[in-house]
Order: C-alpha cells, then structure tokens, then sequence
C-alpha cells in the first residue's frame, strides 16, 4: 500500500529580485523626509507659511518614498 502512494514535488514560484523594493533607497528616502519634517517642525517657531510649506513637501517626499 505504502509504495502505491505517488508524489509530486511542486517548486516555488521563481522569486525575481526586480519583485521586491530597494530597501536602501527606501531607508535613503525615509531619512530625507524625517529631515524636512524635523525641520518644518522647527520652522513653525518662526514661520507658519514656510513651516507648513516645508511639512507638505516632507509629504510628497513620503509619496516618492513608497514608489522607491
């Protein structure tokens, strides 16, 4: 009974290493906008229009940051 038993051996899926995201850039880009928002933070003592400038710019940079 036991020999009767057929199996299949199935292989992963190929991974292609294009699939996944540059976690360096990711981590480059990430530490750019923590920077920008650090310093939009800083700037609200001394200019809420170039502060929240600087804030909605550090949030763009989030959108690049997810595409990287």
């Amino acid at each position: 009974m036991a020999n009767q038993i057929k199996t299949k051996i199935v292989m992963p899926k190929e991974i292609v290493i294009e699939d996944y995201p540059d976690a360096k850039k990711h981590q480059t880009v990430s530490f750019i906008k923590s920077g920008f928002r650090i310093a939009g933070y800083g700037l609200l003592l001394y200019s809420v229009p170039v502060a929240v400038g600087v804030l909605i710019f550090s949030e763009a940079i989030g959108i690049i940051e997810e595409l990287v």
